[in-house]
């Protein structure tokens, strides 16, 4: 590809109520303050409105990223959302999100990734904006877990949020932009992160409600044994690829599992002489969110500068894996 593609602004949004450990202790058995902070590191998290959504945390990302990159609505030729936890089974979000900001040149569509999601969507993004440049690509990556957790599971209900992080994608100067990316799949270690009922295989009924079925479950110890062993190699093969070494990166924009994974990894991966930037201690694990808010965040901060390598690394359910090299 010849034009070089980049991120033009990013944005981010998450609900008004925070839910601190002592808080949730008092709704989830077990989940002592101090045993959450020990085991995730995580302070505290963002949970939802009774009358707040997915798209209506996506579109006022999605408004933001689109007013750091100085564009209109007008301007949007493709508008992605990363999500696990869509409005509803169909229509995409992504079309929920498009009426919401008004922006009804663009072609919608959701990419479901889990926690990978994000990056997934930007390097399609990526490819769209490359092969038509002048284009403009929307990327949100946004989710309610909220809705989905088994408050009486400690283990889970302890880790997630609520939030959406957007970006927009578009061509940029030569020598900014993408260096390269990497995605990768393991679907034969597709139970380690699932949601059993509400599909075809497990149509939703008053005997799956009844029976939990449509709650979020996760084998922890199981995601992070094959996390630690497979994203350290998949950042080697990114950075041979880029021709790049560990410490040249100066950022890393790590999705956000939980905190002491966190630290975990990015050891493994060779990368502790970079900025690690995290959002997990105040946000929790905001799924698709992930990536993009922390990235938001430290776009804003003033912490990107100009020439800066900045490594997006995303992995979740599926489980998927998607990294992606960008020069600031």
């Amino acid at each position: 590809m010849s034009t070089s593609v980049g991120i033009l602004g990013t944005g981010s949004a998450v609900p008004a109520l925070a839910v601190s450990n002592e808080e949730l202790a008092r709704r989830v058995p077990g989940a002592a303050p101090d045993w959450v902070v020990r085991k995730t590191a995580i302070r505290s998290r963002r949970f939802a409105a009774a009358d707040e959504a997915t798209s209506d945390l996506a579109a006022r990302a999605a408004a933001l990223a689109l007013a750091d990159a100085g564009l209109g609505v007008d301007r949007v030729d493709y508008l992605i959302v990363s999500t696990s936890t869509p409005d509803h089974p169909q229509p995409p979000t992504a079309c929920l999100v498009q009426d919401r900001l008004g922006a009804y040149g663009a072609a919608c569509w959701d990419v479901n990734a889990v926690c990978a999601g994000f990056v997934h969507g930007l390097v399609t993004a990526r490819a769209l904006v490359a092969d038509r440049p002048g284009a403009h690509a929307l990327v949100v990556g946004a989710d309610v877990y909220s809705r989905i957790l088994d408050f009486g599971d400690r283990r889970t209900a302890v880790l997630f949020g609520d939030g959406a992080g957007a970006a927009v994608v578009g061509s940029v100067p030569t020598g900014r932009g993408v260096v390269a990316h990497e995605l990768a799949s393991r679907g034969d270690a597709s139970e380690l992160i699932r949601v059993e009922a509400g599909g075809s295989r497990v149509p939703a009924s008053p005997e799956t409600v009844a029976s939990g079925e449509h709650f979020f479950r996760m084998i922890g110890r199981g995601v992070s044994g094959i996390v630690l062993a497979e994203v350290p190699p998949f950042v080697d093969k990114l950075l041979a690829r880029a021709g790049v070494s560990a410490d040249e990166v100066q950022h890393v924009v790590p999705h956000q599992p939980n905190g002491v994974l966190l630290t975990e990894l990015v050891r493994a991966c060779g990368l502790t002489s970079a900025t690690t930037h995290r959002t997990v201690e105040e946000y929790a694990n905001v799924g698709s969110a992930s990536v993009p808010l922390t990235l938001d965040h430290a776009n804003r901060a003033g912490l990107l500068h100009e020439g800066d390598l900045v490594l997006l690394l995303g992995f979740g359910g599926g489980m998927s894996f998607g990294a992606c090299l960008l020069r600031w």
